[in-house]
């Protein structure tokens, strides 16, 4: 046996991940739809590549690519259903999932509010947009700004890059087929100081790796480390607070997901109106409050379909403080006797809140004693019938006194919901694209403004940096 070298090593050339192309992804799902034996069927289609970078203690700890093709047969007998996943996609792997759906589900219990699949539907035209994922190199690059910032400040910066590309595709046996390709990504980190006592984050987030800003996030996170160092304890209570548009997404984002037609309309939500009905034209927030989704603000480049095949629409959720639509599903707005709502779940694959003109360092200068948040974590549900949350500030939380950011303070747990402080707003600043990830998942698009709101309820000291 000859002796080892290095030399000999095979390294093949990078290969980036990819997704379908329409028509591969027609031609699977015409595969699949023609070896059911079922009634009706539904294939779903999902391709996803991903690249991400992580680093540490200033330098690349790890770095990946992956991609995968997963299709979902759904049989249906009569208003019984089953679904079979795969990611094998030859003729006869896709036969025998449709034949296994189909014999499941002529055993499982009737579906009473099942509705027939729809026909042939119409989407909007495609916009163009490149869907590649960036180089290793590339992504190394980015997080070399970081750390680099961060260790000529004597300081340790952590974070991830993460990229995301995926295509979609809906077909059925009544000739339906919508497809639908996006991308995101997303730069996060948090730098803190070597004793732990202060930590900065900050994000850039977008459609394509040419969207990023890693110099302004390291910037950002480099000069909160440094400020929020060696926080004092201050009292917990109700305070005039400056919320940065992280923070103030981290919790408005919570009402889109609670806007369902039905938990209102059978008194279970915060929008079921006393004595019956829903609070559709009632004011509830502040009328500088509009809530809205738009397919051009997602990351969809041909607008989106909904898990029912029908297009994304535009939807106005709040309106100057008014509520103007809840989601209705089809079967929800069949019974009532409404249009369903085309927007993919309430919120959908984005949600923006128009903002004002006032900037962060104007409302600094306007509050006599405040807090400015960066922004929330940890947060869980206390009460759906307000839309009461709990969680803990973090990265970041500051005492303003005399119209000045004076000290770091130590976190807070906080007890609040959106529709309490978006009653109590006192300015609004430029709407910013944001992170989406915590509340509607990776590929969201979510644009917030920061906000200032008098009683903010801070229940609790946190020791968490």
């Amino acid at each position: 046996m000859s002796e080892y070298s290095p030399r000999s090593l095979y390294v093949p050339a990078y290969a980036p991940a990819s997704i379908l192309t329409r028509a591969e992804a027609q031609e699977i799902a015409q595969r699949a739809l023609r070896n059911s034996p079922a009634e009706e069927t539904r294939v779903s289609i999902n391709s996803a590549a991903r690249a991400d970078t992580r680093f540490a203690l200033n330098q690349v700890t790890t770095s990946g690519e992956n991609q995968d093709t997963q299709v979902t047969i759904t049989a249906f007998a009569g208003n019984r259903a089953a679904s079979v996943n795969t990611n094998r996609l030859d003729e006869a792997s896709l036969a025998a999932a449709a034949k296994q759906a189909y014999e499941i589900a002529k055993l499982v219990p009737p579906n009473p509010e099942r509705m027939p699949e729809l026909g042939a539907q119409s989407y909007q035209a495609v916009r163009e947009r490149s869907i590649t994922l960036p180089t290793p190199t590339e992504r190394a690059a980015a997080s070399k700004i970081v750390t680099e910032l961060a260790r000529a400040n004597e300081l340790i910066a952590t974070g991830f890059i993460e990229c995301r590309a995926g295509a979609s595709a809906l077909a059925n046996s009544k000739g339906l087929f919508a497809y639908d390709s996006s991308s995101s990504v997303t730069m996060t980190t948090t730098v803190r100081s070597p004793d732990g006592t202060g930590s900065g984050w900050a994000c850039t987030d977008g459609n394509t790796f040419s969207d990023l800003d890693p110099a302004r996030v390291a910037a950002t996170a480099v000069q909160k480390a440094k400020d929020s160092r060696n926080p004092v304890a201050i009292e917990p209570g109700r305070y005039t607070t400056i919320l940065e548009s992280t923070a103030v997404g981290n919790l408005v984002q919570l009402i889109a997901g609670a806007m369902q037609a039905r938990s209102a309309d059978e008194g279970r939500s915060f929008f079921s109106k006393a004595g019956g009905g829903n609070k559709i034209g009632l004011k509830v927030v502040d009328e500088r409050v509009t809530l809205l989704t738009d397919p051009a603000d997602s990351p969809s480049t041909s607008g989106g379909y909904d898990g029912d095949g029908m297009p994304l629409e535009a939807v106005t959720w709040i309106e100057n403080g008014v509520v103007k639509n809840l989601n209705y599903d089809r079967f929800w707005a069949q019974k009532q006797g409404v249009q369903a709502t085309r927007a993919g779940g309430g919120g959908g694959r984005s949600l923006r809140m128009p903002g004002g003109t006032t900037s962060i360092a104007d409302m600094v200068k306007s509050t006599e004693r405040g807090i400015l948040v960066t922004r929330f974590w940890y947060i869980r549900g206390v009460d759906p019938r307000t839309i009461l949350y709990t969680g803990l500030t973090r990265d970041g939380t500051f005492l303003i006194e005399n119209g000045k950011v004076t000290r770091p303070i130590k976190n807070f747990r906080f007890n609040e919901s959106p529709i309490f402080f978006l009653n109590n707003l006192e300015a609004m600043g430029p709407t910013i694209r944001i992170n989406a990830s915590e509340n509607l998942g990776a590929g969201g698009a979510v644009y917030m403004p920061p906000i200032k709101v008098r009683d903010f309820t801070f229940s609790s000291l946190s020791d968490a940096v």
